[in-house]
């Protein structure tokens, strides 16, 4: 078989050995494993080999991390394919070579053998759970960020069955309205305009133990999503802004947030809440400062709804670090308290919303209610000592 010329100026020509199986090949991302055997074109002498280590070599395609011919070449390949790649000196090491083994301006040859390739790993904790395959790369190099406003084709499938396709458009951190999962909004972000991309997603990212009966995805499935990005408008970077800007997206954030409360989706309304803030982070007015204050009692708010105390209590800290006298977030911080079982500290926040509003009669009846639960828990605790050192007698008796 002859050689084919790839870069189109005869600077990295391919020559297949062995054809390679099914239609797929790596994308850049990927992290591709394959093994080489690199010689001089001037006289055959072999400069290195992973087959003499009996290591493959491993690198992420499309990175830079390796000679251009080898980015380019190995994109080319199928599974198990096996080729000859020749590498001009523009596309290997140079005018400068790579001494001692590799002399200045070396057209070099490599015997190629693909093993296999792993997707791009977009999950944040970098455990595979969401892949990414690129079919189509997509144009320029900007990427939506997150409140960006996208329009987009997706289509499910699960156990080789498609359970979904729709166009669709919404904003990145809100698809939940639309019934987008999460790891489709996460793995966005890193999409160029036009690219198709073929995504892994592990259930932690798409339907959860629960799964999606009326789409007929199974609890705990891996599903797998082919997503276009047909167009996209980013959201404007906060430091682009100025405060009077600032203060008007913070705004609009902070409405979304209680418009999602209000319908009982807590988890958007934190979203939300959150990027209010990132508006709001870097000004030290009074009106900015009265702003986030607000936002974080919604927060507290928002996480009492979820039942998580603990957040809940670190936001009414953050507001509280704003204005000590917060009746909302003391009040708030105390409740969250009593429910972690922190009755003493409770009963603090409830006495000090009283010293500012004496008439407070919710914060009264908090207060009785902690004062009894401290009883009940002291009066535990002396019939448990109380056991302890009977049964300590009866044992110094025998």
């Amino acid at each position: 078989m002859s050689f084919v010329d790839l870069s189109g100026d005869g600077g990295v020509q391919k020559q297949i050995l062995q054809e390679g199986t099914g239609d797929e090949t790596p994308s850049n991302g990927c992290t591709v494993s394959l093994h080489y055997t690199g010689t001089l074109d001037s006289d055959g002498k072999q400069f290195d080999s992973s087959r003499d280590r009996n290591e493959p070599f491993e690198f992420k395609l499309g990175q830079g991390s390796v000679i251009k011919a080898f980015d380019m070449g190995v994109a080319t390949m199928k599974l198990g394919e096996k080729c000859i790649l020749k590498c001009a000196p523009d596309y290997a090491y140079g005018a400068s070579g790579s001494p001692p083994n590799i002399p200045p301006n070396s057209t070099l040859n490599f015997e190629l053998e693909m093993l296999g390739w792993k997707g791009e790993d977009l999950s944040p904790k970098s455990d595979q759970a969401i892949v990414r395959y690129i079919q189509k790369v997509g144009e320029g190099k900007k990427t939506p960020n997150d409140g960006a406003f996208v329009k987009i084709h997706l289509v499910g499938q699960h156990d080789g069955k498609v359970f979904e396709e729709r166009d669709l458009e919404f904003t990145l951190g809100e698809g939940e309205e639309s019934g987008v999962v999460s790891g489709v909004e996460i793995a966005l972000e890193k999409f160029k305009k036009m690219e198709t991309s073929k995504l892994i997603l592990k259930p932690q990212f798409a339907f959860g133990a629960e799964g999606k009966s009326e789409l007929g995805v199974p609890a705990n499935a891996v599903v797998e999503y082919i997503v276009t990005l047909k167009e996209f408008e980013r959201e404007p970077d906060s430091w682009k802004l100025d405060d009077v800007e600032r203060m008007e997206q913070a705004k609009l954030f902070k409405e979304k947030g209680t418009g999602y409360f209000k319908e009982n989706k807590f988890k958007l309304a934190l979203k939300m809440y959150e990027k209010s803030l990132s508006f709001l982070s870097s000004s030290d007015s009074q009106e900015s400062k009265q702003s986030q204050l607000a936002v974080y009692l919604n927060k507290a708010l928002c996480y009492q709804k979820l039942n998580d105390h603990d957040e809940a209590k670190d936001a009414c800290n953050e507001a509280l670090n704003i204005d000590k006298k917060s009746v909302k977030a003391l009040y708030r911080r105390g409740q969250s308290r009593l429910s972690l079982g922190d009755f003493e500290k409770a009963l603090e926040d409830f006495n000090a919303v009283r010293e500012i509003e004496p008439e407070n009669k919710a914060a009264l009846n908090q207060a009785t209610i902690c004062k009894q639960k401290i009883k009940d828990y002291n009066e535990q605790q002396k019939k448990v000592f109380a056991n302890m050192f009977t049964k300590f007698a009866k044992s110094d008796k025998q």
